[in-house]
């Protein structure tokens, strides 16, 4: 069993309530827009991380990190990019991918905001989880924990406080 800490959008900035947030799991997974190599390696002294680079991410991160990753997490396929879509409206670069060979989790970021949707039509449950960070158009902050164990994934919890509190 691994419990999963995962962010977005943190454009460089990370706040004590999201890190309080992320002590309690076994990796952390970014979906992109992380904003700083400083903050990369912040992230990566806490715990285990696996990123993907978002579009604000400049050339140091793109080295570091691919535009798409697909791994398993114990028996979980698992397929993480920044600019993905929703279901029914997955972006053309990875719409091939997501139909052809669905993952069971596939997540994204960029929106800034929040989403937890499963799409029937290929069986995969699609996360975003918003923006930690404290630059963009949304006014909240937020971060998701979740459980991995063999095939099953539960224990949602969303962390979630006004921008201006950051």
């Amino acid at each position: 069993m691994k419990r999963i800490g995962l962010i977005s959008d943190t454009h460089g900035k990370l706040s004590k309530r999201v890190v309080r947030f992320l002590e309690e799991v076994d990796e952390i997974w970014h979906a992109g827009d992380i904003g700083s190599e400083e903050l990369a390696d912040k992230l990566m002294e806490l715990k285990p991380l696996r990123a993907v680079y978002g579009n604000i991410d400049g050339h140091v991160l793109r080295r570091m990190y691919p535009e798409n990753l697909r791994f398993f997490c114990e028996e979980v396929d698992v397929l993480m990019t920044h600019i993905g879509g929703y279901p029914g409206r997955y972006e053309p670069r990875i719409r091939k991918a997501m139909y052809a060979n669905p993952p069971q989790l596939f997540i994204s970021g960029h929106s800034h905001i929040l989403k937890v949707v499963h799409d029937k039509k290929i069986n995969t449950l699609h996360i975003n989880p918003g923006a930690a960070g404290n630059s963009g158009f949304h006014n909240v902050c937020t971060a998701v924990r979740f459980k991995i164990d063999g095939k099953n994934i539960s224990d949602l919890e969303v962390l979630e406080f006004e921008r201006t509190k950051f």
